[in-house]
């Protein structure tokens, strides 16, 4: 099967997936705006169709992309064309034409973007309304696109990769023995990193005779100031940020981290708590947006109220306190995603709506 993909080249979920379809036996092109950053997909059956590094400043500079597009079209023959992100490159497949054609909705392109105006919204129902399929990953998604589009949505999570996330003998960053508290998320105002770091000081502060450490993965425009907020809080020689990092590394770092935290401001969905999961960690998450699908309260980790650095405290307490309540959330994380969330399986589902979308296409 021959499959499109109109999608960031750059992006861990687009790598995930196309390299998962070539390995399924499709044959993989790639239409992305951006350069890669690193050559990843020349060992699969996959092709990077067009990558000029293009600068779009408005949605209008899509038009411009549209007969490239067109001639990627005619020179691939792809069976089917998939959107990954519903604004900028479900705008170019809306626009050229192709069916069948699918639109994943990632989120924020769904739960912001349509607020920004009328034309916003309008913008993303002509998307929508040109596709044969439109598919999410969470629950909040589904309900926040049914909003928009009275077409049927298809639930197909990320996926994790439970053969290469799972427990690992790593090299601590940290001397041992310590308790890691950590993250691996950008450091952005979005993530809620700035409540992480103020409730592991309370929880240090209260229990200074236990070994505890802080790691922070992950870079962004936010790293400088939170740097600083350690340094205020005294913490300095307790954490280390390591900037940012290769997608390969991250499972390395989640097994050096004990008790993984997640108190995001606003997240549709969570790979990162399921990729600490399939590691066999318990979370402390956000109770909102798509986070309780991903977190099952008193089981995997804890749910905490948006903003609330006491809770956050609290529960981060409780798991250092109980090795025995890390252990088994952690296996429990492990277990629900091989459950609900591993990458085999929900290819496999989204391999079976592409078939039911090229017979339906063939009958007309």
């Amino acid at each position: 099967m021959k499959l499109l993909l109109l999608s960031d080249i750059n992006s861990s979920h687009t790598q995930k997936w196309a390299i998962a379809l070539s390995i399924k036996g499709f044959q993989v092109g790639i239409f992305s705006i951006s350069t890669p950053l690193s050559d990843w997909y020349s060992q699969y059956a996959i092709q990077l169709i067009y990558c000029p590094g293009a600068t779009i400043t408005s949605k209008i500079g899509y038009l411009k992309l549209l007969p490239k597009l067109k001639e990627v079209i005619r020179q691939f023959k792809p069976q089917i064309i998939h959107a990954h992100y519903a604004t900028s490159y479900g705008l170019l497949g809306a626009l050229c034409g192709f069916h069948p054609f699918v639109i994943s909705a990632w989120g924020s392109d769904v739960m912001d973007f349509p607020n920004r105006s009328w034309l916003h919204k309008a913008l993303i129902k002509f998307n929508f309304n040109n596709a044969d399929s439109i598919w999410a990953t969470s629950d909040i998604i589904v309900s926040t696109i049914n909003r928009l589009s009275k077409k049927n949505v298809h639930k197909i999570a990320f996926g994790i990769d439970t053969n290469i996330f799972k427990p690992i003998n790593v090299t601590s960053v940290f001397y041992q023995p310590c308790i890691v508290i950590g993250t691996v998320k950008s450091m952005e105002t979005i993530y809620g990193i700035d409540i992480l770091i103020k409730a592991f000081k309370k929880v240090h502060d209260k229990n200074a005779e236990i070994p505890l450490k802080l790691l922070i993965v992950g870079g962004g425009s936010m790293e400088k100031q939170y740097k600083l907020l350690v340094k205020k809080l005294k913490i300095e020689d307790k954490t280390i940020f390591t900037g940012k990092i290769n997608h390969s590394e991250i499972v390395n770092y989640h097994n050096m981290i004990d008790i993984f935290i997640n108190v995001s401001r606003n997240e549709s969905f969570g790979v990162s708590v399921l990729e600490a999961s399939a590691c066999e960690k318990p979370v402390i998450a956000s109770n909102i947006g798509g986070l309780p699908e991903v977190v099952d309260h008193n089981n995997t980790g804890f749910l905490v109220e948006l903003e609330n650095m006491d809770e956050v405290a609290a529960a981060i307490e409780k798991l250092v306190k109980n090795s025995s309540l890390r252990k088994k959330m952690g296996e429990n994380g492990r277990l629900r995603v091989q459950q609900k969330f591993d990458l085999n399986n929900n290819v496999n589902d989204a391999i079976l709506v592409y078939k039911k979308l090229i017979d339906s296409q063939s009958k007309i």
